[in-house]
């Protein structure tokens, strides 16, 4: 199992990324969670195996229809979130 965060830049709050984002990473088993950021980018934390976060990056990048992605920022980190994948308060 490996964890990443993402920074997600674009058309991303106001549309719905964040329900969309909890969605596909409960599809995928995926472990986490996702939040607003005050700068306008949605942050996500998932923790999962290489073939989920690969298509969990996939679901980040489309988005759902209202929303439009421009950067994806991605690192790895050392965090081992609970069960369940979760949205969190806007930091």
């Amino acid at each position: 199992m490996k964890t990443i965060r993402l920074m997600i830049s674009g058309r991303v709050q106001g549309v719905g990324f964040r329900h969309f984002t909890r969605d596909a990473a409960a599809a995928l088993g995926i472990d986490g969670w996702v939040r607003n950021r005050m700068d306008g980018r949605v942050e996500a934390l998932a923790r999962g195996s290489d073939e989920a976060l690969k298509a969990f990056r996939a679901a980040c990048r489309q988005g759902p229809p209202a929303s439009r992605v421009d950067d994806i920022a991605e690192q790895a980190d050392d965090s081992v979130p609970g069960s369940g994948f979760f949205q969190g308060p806007t930091v």
